[in-house]
C-alpha cells in the first residue's frame, strides 16, 4: 500500500511527519505521488486561524481531487478539535490526533479497509504521549522533510509559559523532555547519515529538563553534543527571551560548531503589553541580553517575531515596540497579527485591535525592519565563510546556499558562483561579494572543503 502525506504548520510538525512516515514505512508502507497513492494524510497545523483554514482547505482540496482516495486529517488541528471536526468534516475519513504517532499504522490499515469515520486512536489528552521507547527506535531513521544537509531534532514537547496569546499548551500540553543520551544518540545517527546541520527545536529549548526537577539542561545537552566528533553546525532554534542559559555563550566560544544564532521571539516592546502577554520581563531586559549575548559572541545573529494588534494595543505602545526595534537592531524579524483562539487568556480580553490596525501596524515594522536587516547583511560582504549547499540552480553555475546567520527556509540565502559542480547537503567555503536585498553572493574559494566551522 502507498501513502502520500502534505505537511503543514511548524518545523515540530514537520518532526511529527517525519515520524509518521517512519511508522508507516517500518509497516511496509510506501511512500509516493498522491496520485499513486492509497492514503493522503495532511499533517495539519491549529495554531492560529488562518493555519487552521489552510490545512482545512487542503483536505478539502485533496477530497475534490481524489473523491475515491482516503484521507486522514493529522496533526494539531485534529488534536484540538477532534469531535468538532469529526462532525463537520466529512471530506477526510479519519481525525488523527498527535499524541501517539506510532497508531497512524492502525489508523491508515484500518481506513482501508473500509471501517468507516471516525476519531483514530492518535488522539489522546495531550499529557498521554506514545510510549517514548518506541517513537525513539524510529527518530534517527525518519526519512528527512527538510532541504539537504539540514535535519530537526525536537527535545522536548509542550510548554509550561502559559503566554497569554499561545494555544500550545491546549494542543500538546506540558513541558515534556526528552532524555540527553536519546537527543544525543539520534543526533549522532542523523551524522552517520551524513547530515550537516542538526537544527534542535521545541516550543521553548531554554527550558528543556526543567520539568525534570527546575533546572535548566540546555547547557549539559549541548556539552554533550560537543562531544561528537565531526564536521557540522549545531543551530538552536525557539528560546523563550526570559530562558536563556547565558552558560551556553562560552561553549559556543569555545566550540563554533554551535553557531552564534539566537532565535528569541521578543513579541513586544511595549511593557504593558508584555505584561499582559505574561511576559515577566520588559524591553530594557531584553536589551541588556542582547548585549550580554553580543559581547560574548561579537558575531551573534538575532532573530526574533513581534506580534501587532495584541489586546489593548495602542499608538504609544506601538512607539515602544519602534523604539525597542530600533535599538535592538534584530538581524531577523518575522512579524504576525494577533489571532484570537479559544482557551488562551487574551481570548477574553476586551479593547481589542481591529484587523485593519493591527496589519497596518504589522506592515509599519516591517518596513522599519527592512533598512535594519539590509544594513545587518553588510556586514558579511568581504569575508570568506562556510556555506552549506542547498539547490543547483538549473542551467546557471549558480547555487543556492545558507551561512551560519541563515536559518533553513525563514531568512535570505547565498547566491554562489562556481565552475565546479557543487555537491548539495555539503559545506563550501565562500568569499561573500555582494548584497542584493536580504540576499548575499558569493564566489567559492580555490579549495573549498571545509574542515571545521
Amino acid at each position: 500500500m502507498k501513502y502520500f502525506i502534505d505537511p503543514f504548520g511548524c518545523f515540530k510538525n514537520q518532526v511529527d511527519a517525519e515520524t509518521m512516515m517512519a511508522f508507516l514505512n517500518k509497516d511496509g508502507w510506501v511512500f509516493a505521488d498522491a496520485e499513486e497513492a492509497d492514503v493522503i494524510i495532511v499533517n495539519s497545523c491549529g495554531f492560529i486561524e488562518r493555519a487552521k483554514q489552510e490545512s482545512i482547505n487542503a483536505a478539502i482540496g485533496w477530497r475534490a481531487l481524489y473523491p475515491n482516495k482516503k484521507i486522514v486529517l493529522a496533526g494539531c488541528l485534529s488534536q484540538r478539535y477532534a469531535s468538532e471536526l469529526e462532525e463537520s468534516l466529512t471530506e477526510v475519513d479519519v481525525i488523527f490526533g498527535n499524541k501517539d504517532l506510532s497508531n497512524i499504522r492502525a489508523a491508515v490499515s484500518a481506513v482501508v479497509r473500509g471501517e468507516g469515520r471516525g476519531t483514530a486512536a492518535g488522539y489522546a489528552a495531550p499529557e498521554q504521549a506514545a510510549s517514548s521507547d518506541e517513537i525513539e527506535t524510529v527518530l534517527p531513521e525518519r526519512p528527512l522533510l527538510s532541504l539537504p544537509g539540514s535535519a530537526y531534532i525536537k527535545i522536548s514537547e509542550g510548554c509550561d509559559n502559559r503566554c497569554a496569546f499561545c494555544s500550545i499548551p491546549f494542543i500538546r500540553g506540558r513541558l515534556r523532555s526528552r532524555t540527553i543520551p536519546a537527543i544525543v544518540g539520534e543526533c549522532s545517527a542523523l551524522l552517520m547519515r551524513g547530515v550537516k546541520e542538526l537544527c534542535l527545536i521545541g516550543q521553548d529549548i531554554g527550558s528543556f529538563g526543567m520539568d525534570r526537577g527546575g533546572t535548566q539542561e540546555l547547557p549539559d545537552l549541548l556539552a554533550a553534543i560537543s562531544a561528537l566528533s565531526g564536521d557540522f553546525w549545531v543551530r538552536l532554534l525557539y528560546i523563550h527571551p526570559e530562558h536563556v542559559p547565558l552558560q551556553i555563550l562560552a561553549l559556543m566560544q569555545n566550540d563554533t560548531r554551535f553557531l552564534p544564532y539566537f532565535d528569541l521571539p521578543f513579541q513586544h516592546g511595549s511593557a504593558s503589553i508584555l505584561k499582559a502577554m505574561n511576559r515577566q520581563q520588559c524591553a530594557e531586559d531584553y536589551l541588556a541580553l542582547l548585549a550580554a549575548i553580543r559581547s560574548a559572541l561579537p558575531d551573534a545573529v538575532v532573530r526574533s517575531t513581534f506580534l501587532l494588534g495584541f489586546p489593548g494595543e495602542t499608538e504609544k505602545d506601538m512607539d515602544e515596540l519602534l523604539d525597542f526595534q530600533e535599538k535592538a537592531t534584530l538581524d531577523w524579524l518575522g512579524c504576525f497579527t494577533y489571532s484570537r483562539e479559544e482557551y488562551t487568556s487574551a481570548y477574553s480580553m476586551k479593547n481589542r485591535v481591529s484587523k485593519k490596525t493591527a496589519l497596518e501596524r504589522k506592515q509599519r515594522v516591517e518596513r522599519k525592519q527592512t533598512a535594519i536587516t539590509e544594513l545587518r547583511m553588510e556586514r558579511f560582504i568581504g569575508r570568506s565563510l562556510d556555506m552549506l549547499i542547498e539547490e543547483a540552480i538549473q542551467r546557471e553555475d549558480l547555487y543556492f546556499g545558507r551561512l551560519f546567520c541563515h536559518a533553513p527556509e525563514v531568512d535570505g540565502s547565498v547566491v554562489i558562483s562556481s565552475d565546479a559542480v557543487l555537491e548539495t547537503g555539503t559545506f563550501i567555503r565562500g568569499a561573500v561579494f555582494a548584497r542584493t536585498g536580504y540576499d548575499l553572493h558569493a564566489t567559492v574559494l580555490p579549495s573549498h572543503t571545509v574542515p571545521t566551522c
